[in-house]
């Protein structure tokens, strides 16, 4: 995808995401985050879009911390949401493409990365919003859900710090059912290493379309459809939380 398309998801998303908030109200519960409810999810977003914000808008090279999340709630609270969500936004949007400043995943450029970044955030959190409508979340394109499963798993997951481990050897297999595309997660002690690949044998495979599999992958939804040794799938589950930085 092309950084104008994250920055116009992003712009979509997150006005979904303040809209499902508004009508749930700030005191509904979200069912994909246990513990949680709007309040806590609006000022987390708000505040990693204005974190993200700082790093383009004042070109920090190093991480730079956020500014904390607000003591606010209600209508001021969703307000303060898409202020923040705005600026985002119209920073994306009007920096120059060459922009230098900090990140933690590979990227062609510095804003392709924050863009990308703050799509697939808002996108997955706008599904905690509309989950505490207890509806059916909107739909998620094919082509953004396979952009955001190979965020995770070439990205995220590439990283020392995930946690996906296994002392033994063990391959998974994801396979986006409506998009011809599949990855085989090769799980050791080691992180993982994945390969834009679906043919061999796997233990276990995890198929379904990709917008489906992008939000069990993000642990919002069952996995679709499992075949093999559904002890990966469960490893998945439990070590497959993420740190941004």
């Amino acid at each position: 995808m092309e950084t104008a398309e994250h920055i116009e998801t992003l712009d979509e998303e997150g006005r979904l995401l303040a809209r499902a908030a508004e009508t749930a109200g700030t005191d509904a519960k979200v069912p994909t985050c246990p513990g949680w409810d709007v309040r806590d999810l609006l000022r987390h977003v708000g505040m990693v879009h204005r974190w993200a914000t700082a790093f383009v808008a004042e070109g920090h090279t190093s991480y730079h911390p956020d500014d904390g999340l607000p003591d606010l709630d209600g209508a001021e609270l969703i307000a303060w949401f898409r202020e923040g969500h705005g600026r985002l936004v119209g920073t994306l949007a009007g920096v120059r493409p060459d922009v230098e400043c900090w990140t933690f995943l590979p990227a062609p450029s510095p804003l392709a990365f924050w863009a990308r970044r703050q799509a697939h955030e808002t996108t997955v959190h706008r599904v905690d919003a509309e989950s505490a409508l207890a509806g059916t979340p909107g739909v998620i394109p094919v082509g953004f859900a396979v952009d955001g499963i190979e965020e995770l798993l070439l990205g995220f997951h590439a990283r020392g710090r995930s946690k996906v481990r296994s002392d033994a050897p063990r391959l998974l297999r994801i396979r986006a059912t409506d998009a011809g595309r599949a990855w085989t997660v090769r799980i050791s002690q080691e992180p993982p290493v994945t390969e834009r690949d679906g043919a061999g044998e796997a233990d276990c495979e995890l198929s379904g379309p990709a917008a489906r599999l992008y939000l069990s992958l993000w642990n919002r939804l069952p996995f679709p459809s499992l075949t093999g040794d559904a002890s990966l799938a469960a490893l998945w589950r439990e070590r497959s939380g993420i740190t941004w930085s």
